[in-house]
Order: structure tokens, then C-alpha cells, then sequence
């Protein structure tokens, strides 16, 4: 019968902790926006590591009995963060322009290539001490929506925070490879 000392032991370095992570975002190479990529890192209150789907397997009926092989990897899902606002703006300031870089506000003009718009983005999961776990790289992302910022005279003591939706071509986890 397992005890305690006996998780204990095997929770290797007493778990992963969902507040230890970094996230960094780096401009794309056409658009300049004015991003802050260290404050820009430490502005991020919120984000996940994504989650792997392969397809509902294809099934292969086999003398009165089906078999499935996997499928293939779908679409991937979108990736989010969230981040607090400061006062100058700099990190909301700097997603917009790059959406208005991609598609102008006002005349629907933009940058035509995606190589221009599309860059890679990192989270990494941290121990206590900064070292890094595990990372992820977010391949030729760019932010598909800015969400709101609710504005209200009932929230004194509250910074504002808001949302940034990321699409992505796919991620590379480190650790995993054949």
C-alpha cells in the first residue's frame, strides 16, 4: 500500500507550478511595432500550454470487427494570453498596430506576405528557481483577435487586463522527438 513518503518521492521536484512560466513575444520581422519584448514578458498574467489532438481514427472494418488507425493531426487550436495593462499602453499599443500592420483599419491595405507578419512565440514553464522545464514554440503566430478592455466605475482597485487570441501553424514541445 502506497503512503504519502511514497508520492512524495515520486513528485519530482514537489510538481510543476502553474504560476512559474514566461511568456515571450517577439515582433515580426515586416511590421515595427514598438513592442518591449522583456516588459511585454513580464505583462503576461495568464496564458496555457496547448493541448495535442490527433483525429477520430479512421475505422477499418476487419472479418466483422473494426479497427481504428489514428488520424491526422487537426487544425491547430488557438493559443491565448492574457495580459495586464499599463498606463503608456505599450504592450495593447503594440497589438494593435501589428493587426493594422496586417489589415490597415482604415484603407484594408497591409503587409502581403505572411513571413512579414508572422513570427514565433515562446512559453516556457518554469521551477522555483527560473530554470526552465519545458518550452513550446509557437510557429509563424499572429494575433487573430485583441479582446476587449471593460471599462467601469465600480472597479477601483483592479488593473485592467485583456486577452490576445494567437493563430499558429503548429507548436514544437521540447523533450519530444524520435
Amino acid at each position: 500500500m502506497a503512503n504519502i513518503d511514497d508520492f512524495k518521492a515520486n513528485l519530482i521536484g514537489g510538481g510543476a507550478r502553474a504560476n512559474q512560466f514566461r511568456v515571450t513575444i517577439t515582433p515580426p520581422p515586416g511590421i515595427a511595432i514598438g513592442l518591449d519584448v522583456r516588459r511585454a514578458s513580464f505583462l503576461v498574467t495568464a496564458s496555457q500550454l496547448p493541448s495535442s489532438t490527433l483525429g477520430d481514427g479512421i475505422e477499418v472494418p476487419f472479418r466483422g470487427r473494426t479497427i481504428y488507425v489514428a488520424g491526422d493531426r487537426p487544425a491547430p487550436e488557438t493559443w491565448t494570453t492574457t495580459f495586464y495593462n499599463d498606463t503608456d499602453f505599450m504592450v495593447r499599443n503594440a497589438m494593435e498596430r501589428w493587426h493594422n500592420g496586417i489589415n490597415d483599419f482604415a484603407n484594408n491595405t497591409g503587409v502581403v506576405n505572411s513571413a512579414d507578419y508572422q513570427t514565433d512565440l515562446f512559453v516556457e514553464q518554469l521551477d522555483r528557481d527560473d530554470t526552465i522545464l519545458k518550452t513550446y514554440i509557437f510557429r509563424a503566430a499572429y494575433p487573430l483577435t485583441i479582446a476587449a478592455i471593460d471599462l467601469s466605475t465600480a472597479e477601483a482597485t483592479e488593473i485592467e487586463t485583456f486577452e490576445v487570441t494567437w493563430r499558429y501553424q503548429h507548436f514544437e514541445p521540447s523533450a519530444v522527438s524520435f
